[in-house]
């Protein structure tokens, strides 16, 4: 070990990319795009050994040259890994491990949070981090209920769950959470917290809490790490993007099932998506899945302007272009206020120097 190194391989660094790239292929792995730290490791004669990256408060792209393995290396990496993580401020790691892996880590520290059989294994660093999380999600619901209009025949609310972006909230949005909350007790309406969207979380936060401010039976939390988001999602696991999303939706449904028993939700509601592939994909296996855990899954048709179903990513093309004529019609007041104050001008210029303003 004394004459193995890891050093950091920097973004313009293509020939060290390209060897990491060679490597992660030998372990049927594959680079991400977004990855904001990645390291190799050397041997004597300046070959890379073995490699792994962060994302976030993720630990990513783990791999070791089939020669190398059996000498502790990726234990070596993860140590690493975890300092850089610590060096930033993130003390709650997350990970995605292969099945066959799994217990690896676990003996790393690594408890087990979800997962998705015979493809990966969701883990963290906190034995307790989820229980944890579902104790808060009740007890935020235990303090909100006192004030919510609940059916006094019974004794259980009806609970039903959203999980959206809004990227920002919409009347599309507002249309949808409006549509769920008539038809339930309780609606736990989940906010993706992680910060990987053109529009920062704290602003989706408040235009939505201004958005349903008007519907009392409606709890908003946090997703935080838990909820896993399109964007953080491993797709290095897997190189179809049909199986990605589908191992995604899966997962998801596997750690919502036990937030959804922790809170006595039976239902799902999601918005119908004419267009994105992605979304279509992802709500035809909660729709064949969750029925099967005991949750319905109620897909709600979107909202339409101008005979055109309303789309944050349209408003977003229209934020791009700084048309808040067109965008007048598609977002509540709330939100179009935010705009078109001095306090939205960072986030305009932010979504103006994209090149691509409309997810797939």
């Amino acid at each position: 070990m004394s004459d193995y190194f890891i050093s950091q391989i920097q973004p313009t660094d293509r020939i060290g990319l390209a060897k990491i790239d060679a490597l992660l292929s030998q372990e049927d792995l594959q680079r991400e795009a977004h990855l904001d730290y990645t390291c190799a490791m050397y041997d004597s004669d300046g070959h890379i050994i073995a490699t792994g990256s962060c994302f976030g408060s993720t630990l990513r792209c783990l791999a070791v040259s089939k020669a190398h393995q059996g000498e502790g290396l990726l234990n070596e990496i993860l140590t690493h890994l975890i300092e850089v993580q610590y060096a930033r401020g993130n003390v709650r790691l997350f990970l995605y491990a292969k099945m066959k892996s799994a217990v690896f880590f676990e003996d790393l520290g690594f408890y087990e949070i979800a997962r998705v059989d015979d493809v990966l294994v969701f883990m963290e660093n906190r034995r307790n981090g989820f229980a944890d999380y579902l104790k808060a999600l009740a007890l935020a619901t235990d303090t909100a209920l006192p004030g919510m209009p609940l059916c006094p025949q019974k004794k259980v609310p009806n609970s039903a769950a959203l999980v959206m972006n809004a990227n920002p909230f919409t009347l599309g949005h507002q249309y949808l959470v409006e549509t769920a909350a008539a038809r339930c007790d309780v609606l736990h309406l989940f906010l993706l917290s992680e910060d990987t969207s053109l529009i920062p979380f704290s602003v989706r936060k408040n235009l939505a809490l201004k958005g349903i401010a008007h519907l009392p039976n409606v709890i908003c939390h946090d997703s935080g790490p838990y909820i896993i988001s399109k964007a953080t999602f491993p797709g290095y696991f897997l190189k179809e993007e049909e199986a990605v999303i589908q191992s995604h939706a899966k997962l998801d449904l596997a750690v919502f099932t036990k937030i959804a028993k922790a809170l006595s939700i039976t239902s799902r509601y999601v918005g119908d998506e004419p267009y994105s592939q992605v979304t279509r994909i992802y709500n035809q296996i909660m729709a064949d899945k969750l029925p099967a855990v005991g949750i319905n899954c109620v897909i709600v048709p979107r909202k339409e302007s101008d005979g055109c179903p309303i789309s944050a990513s349209r408003v977003r093309q229209y934020l791009k272009e700084q048309n808040f004529s067109a965008v007048t019609g598609l977002v509540p007041k709330s939100t179009l206020d935010y705009f078109q104050s001095d306090e939205a001008l960072p986030v305009i210029e932010r979504i103006s120097r994209s090149e691509d303003v409309v997810h797939y």
